[in-house]
C-alpha cells in the first residue's frame, strides 16, 4: 500500500491487481467470440454466487440504484402494495422509487441501529395483502443486518415475493436465494463482489419471472425493462451475440475474474472469512470504548462496521488525522445521526491485516483529535478476535 492510502469505505473497495489488470485489457467487441465466452461465464457465475439455482441473472451497465430501479420497474404496476422492511436510508430510498412505480408503499421501521422485529412483519403482512416485501439485508447508512431468512420466509407464507437489496452484502454476507425463498436480490460491482463502479447485478427467481410476465401494463422505464434485457442475457448464457445497449467490456470481464476468486475461495469459507473481519474490527472498536450505531451484535453487520464517535471528538478532525495515517475512512449517511458516527467497510479481498491497519489508524485519528486512550489496546483487540475466530 507503499505511496497511496488504504480504502476502507464501505465501497467502493480496495480491488484486487488481477481484477483491475482485466480492466487494463484492450477492449473487444460486444459481440466477439471471445467476449461472448466471458460474459456467459460471468453470468453464470453470477448465479452460483448468488446462491440461485434457478434464477436468472441480470448483468446491465449501471450502479446499484439501477439494479433497484430494475427490481421496482418490472414487478411493481400501480396500486400495488409493497411493504418495506425499513432498516435506515436505503430502505427510505427503496420506498420513494417505488411509489414513482404507483405502488402503496408502507414502512415498517424501528429505531435507528435497530430492525423490525418478525412478529411486527408478521403481523403487518396478517392486516394487509402486500404483492412485494422488501428488505435491505445491510443498510450502509447504519450498519443494521437484517434476518433475511425470517423476512423471506415471512413473505412467501403470505404470497408475496421477497425482494432483497444486497448491495452491501452480496459475496460478504450469508445470502442464499434459493434455500430461503428470495425472489430477487440485487447488487453493485463495487462492493463485495469486488468490481470497479458501473455495474447493477441481479438475480430474479421463477416466482418474480412469473409475476413479471402478469403484468397487465407495460413497464414504464425503457432502459430497465426485462422485455429488453431477458433476451440478451438468455443470449450470451447460451454463447450466442445479441445486442440492446451496449455492455462496459472490461468491467464484464473484470467481473468474470473477481467471480470466478469468489467461488475459488468457496461461498462458505468467504462468509466466514468476513466473519472473522468483522469480529475483529468490532473487538477493535469496543476496546476503544466506541459504541456502534447498531443496537446489538446479532444484527450488526459483517462487512462494515458503523462506530459512533466519543462526545467530545470532530467528526471532520477525526476522518481528516486517519487520512493522513494512512486510512481512508467514510463519515456518517443517515440524516439523523449524520455527524455522530463514521463507517469501515471490511468486505470483498479485505484481509485480517487490513482491518488491523484500520484500528492503527483510527487509534491515531482519536488521539489527534484529543480522545484519551491506551495506545495499542484497540489493535491488540482486534488481533486477539482475529486469532479466535
Amino acid at each position: 500500500m507503499k505511496g497511496r492510502n488504504l480504502l476502507m469505505v464501505p465501497g467502493p473497495i480496495e480491488f484486487e491487481p488481477a481484477v483491475l489488470a482485466a480492466m487494463a485489457e484492450p477492449t473487444t467487441s460486444h459481440v466477439a467470440a471471445d467476449f461472448i465466452e466471458v460474459f456467459g461465464q460471468a453470468l453464470e457465475r453470477t448465479r452460483r454466487v448468488f446462491l440461485s439455482q434457478d434464477g436468472q441473472p441480470f448483468v446491465v451497465a449501471g450502479s446499484g440504484t439501477l439494479a433497484m430501479d430494475m427490481a421496482g420497474a418490472n414487478l411493481v404496476e400501480p396500486g400495488d402494495r409493497v411493504l418495506v422492511v425499513n432498516t435506515g436510508y436505503f430502505g427510505d430510498r427503496f420506498g420513494a422509487l417505488l411509489e414513482r412505480y404507483g405502488a402503496v408503499v408502507a414502512h415498517l421501521r424501528a429505531p435507528v441501529g435497530s430492525r423490525p422485529s418478525l412478529e411486527a412483519i408478521e403481523a403487518e403482512l396478517s392486516r394487509e395483502d402486500y404483492k412485494l416485501v422488501t428488505v435491505t439485508q445491510v443498510d450502509t447508512s447504519t450498519g443494521v443486518l437484517a434476518d433475511v431468512a425470517g423476512v423471506a420466509r415471512l413473505a412467501r407464507q403470505h404470497g408475496a415475493l421477497c425482494v432483497v437489496d444486497g448491495v452491501c452484502s452480496v459475496a460478504g454476507e450469508e445470502l442464499r436465494m434459493s434455500a430461503w425463498g428470495v425472489d430477487v436480490a440485487f447488487s453493485a460491482s463495487q462492493k463485495a463482489i469486488g468490481v470497479p463502479p458501473g455495474l447493477a447485478l441481479l438475480v430474479a427467481g421463477p416466482r418474480a419471472l412469473a409475476a413479471f410476465r402478469a403484468r397487465v401494463t407495460p413497464v414504464s422505464n425503457y432502459y430497465a425493462d426485462w422485455s429488453h434485457w431477458l433476451p440478451i442475457m438468455e443470449a450470451y448464457e447460451a454463447r450466442r451475440p445479441a445486442y440492446f445497449g451496449t455492455p462496459p467490456v472490461n468491467l464484464v470481464a473484470a467481473l468474470n475474474v473477481s467471480l470466478g476468486r469468489i467461488l475459488d475461495e468457496g461461498m462458505e469459507e468467504r462468509f466466514g472469512r468476513h466473519r472473522v473481519l468483522a469480529a475483529a474490527c468490532r473487538a477493535g472498536i469496543k476496546a476503544l470504548r466506541l459504541t456502534q450505531v447498531p443496537r446489538a451484535d446479532n444484527f450488526a453487520a459483517h462487512t462494515m462496521t458503523a462506530p459512533r464517535y466519543p462526545e467530545s471528538i470532530s467528526a471532520a478532525n477525526f476522518l481528516s488525522f486517519a487520512h493522513e495515517a494512512g486510512v481512508i475512512l467514510a463519515g456518517g449517511l443517515h440524516p439523523d445521526i449524520r455527524n455522530q458516527y463514521f463507517r469501515i467497510g471490511h468486505m470483498g479481498p479485505n484481509t485480517v491485516g487490513d482491518v488491523l491497519a484500520t484500528i492503527g489508524a483510527v487509534e491515531t485519528g482519536l488521539a489527534r483529535a484529543g480522545y484519551r486512550l491506551e495506545r495499542g489496546v484497540g489493535l491488540a483487540a482486534a488481533a486477539r478476535a482475529a486469532a479466535e475466530e
